[in-house]
């Protein structure tokens, strides 16, 4: 078998940390004196931190000083983290070990490509840390997707050109991202949103081991 590599994004595709990120984001605009909603949360989608911020305070249409935004996108990411902490393997989405194995036993590189700060951490309460060759993380780049830096990284990381990439990604911006990059981009979730991918697959329990055989033998 040739040798791809294949990277994936973390939230939505190997596990769903958005609705932690939503309850701290709502509880954030909660204590500033408005509401948000899943709806509005969907704009957060493969977004960076500052700039999830910037668009909740435009929702709320509160100004803040330099100091009140750092401290908010502190307060933020704590309440985050206290839900993060305690995920376990059952937090891991349908059939996401069935891919990772399968690419482990046919020695194929696998690499994380995701805007979370926190993915190491997460990883390992899940598991799933030691599947991953290489992990490029919010902390190891400097431009948010659809900038294609973060799997460019990845690639590089693995010793693979970005051609011979598959990419595993939820959000329009990773879509795009990937396909930047000059990468097959293969969509987890709706048709009529990820229109950019190469393929869509609405999870993992969709995506047989015949059709990742096939991407890894092109």
């Amino acid at each position: 078998m040739s040798k791809k590599g294949f990277i994936f994004d973390l939230d939505g595709v190997i596990v769903d940390t958005a609705k932690y990120h939503y309850l701290a984001w709502k509880k954030l605009a909660n204590q500033l004196g408005f509401e948000f909603t899943e709806e509005q949360n969907e704009m957060f989608k493969g977004v960076s931190r500052k700039r999830c911020l910037e668009i909740l305070l435009e929702i709320g249409g509160v100004k803040a000083t330099q100091e009140q935004f750092d401290t908010w996108m502190i307060d933020k990411n704590v309440d985050y983290l206290q839900y993060i902490e305690k995920m376990d393997a059952s937090e891991i989405l349908p059939d996401v070990e069935k891919i990772l194995n399968f690419l482990v036993a046919n020695k194929q590189p696998i690499a994380l490509g995701s805007a979370s700060k926190n993915a190491q951490p997460i990883l390992e309460k899940v598991g799933l840390l030691s599947y991953f060759n290489a992990i490029v993380d919010g902390n190891s780049v400097t431009k948010a997707k659809p900038d294609p830096e973060v799997f460019l990284i990845a690639a590089n990381q693995l010793g693979v050109n970005p051609q011979d990439c598959v990419v595993f990604e939820d959000a329009i911006a990773g879509v795009e991202a990937a396909k930047n990059a000059n990468m097959m981009a293969i969509g987890i979730g709706e048709k009529d949103v990820l229109v950019k991918s190469d393929f869509v697959f609405k999870d993992f329990t969709e995506l047989s081991l015949e059709f990742l055989e096939g991407l890894v033998k092109k």
